[in-house]
């Protein structure tokens, strides 16, 4: 999985309610990016724009320490951008009485704002794990560099 089109994906749909916030529409705040009919089909989209922008991009990852040979291959994008986009889905789904993540249907079998701190630390615990790596991945390219001196 291409980690760079994952991280873009999870934060890509909230462009949704940040025009909704910023242009004052009358439109629901957590609307269709929010349904994992339009995830799937979102996250095809970004996938691909991601493959597509791999060869102008790459240069960024690899001076972030975040480059990955992932080949010619579009899957790899393909499967972070949409598993990225239904996982940010999932996580909102039960924070949020206004997203409808089966739509056409309108109900949200996972509405269940009770458990809003748990969603919340679940993603504070897993920001802080993946600075952790991060961390030790820019140790160890350090030390790389010094011990190939």
């Amino acid at each position: 999985m291409h980690l760079p089109t994952f991280i873009v994906a999870n934060v890509i749909v909230d462009v949704e309610p940040f025009l909704v916030l910023v242009l004052g529409l009358t439109y629901p705040l957590h609307g269709y990016l929010h349904t994992y009919i339009s995830a799937f089909f979102l996250g095809i989209v970004v996938g691909s724009a991601m493959f597509l922008l791999e060869p102008y991009l790459s240069p960024l990852y690899r001076s972030l320490l975040l480059k990955v040979n992932n080949g010619p291959k579009r899957m790899p994008f393909i499967l972070a951008g949409v598993s990225g986009i239904m996982m940010h889905v999932t996580l909102d789904s039960p924070l949020y009485s206004d997203i409808q993540p089966f739509y056409p249907f309108t109900e949200n079998p996972f509405y269940h704002p009770a458990i809003t701190p748990e969603v919340y630390s679940f993603c504070v615990g897993m920001g802080l794990i993946g600075m952790l790596l991060y961390a030790g991945l820019l140790i160890l390219s350090v030390y790389g560099k010094f011990r190939r001196k």
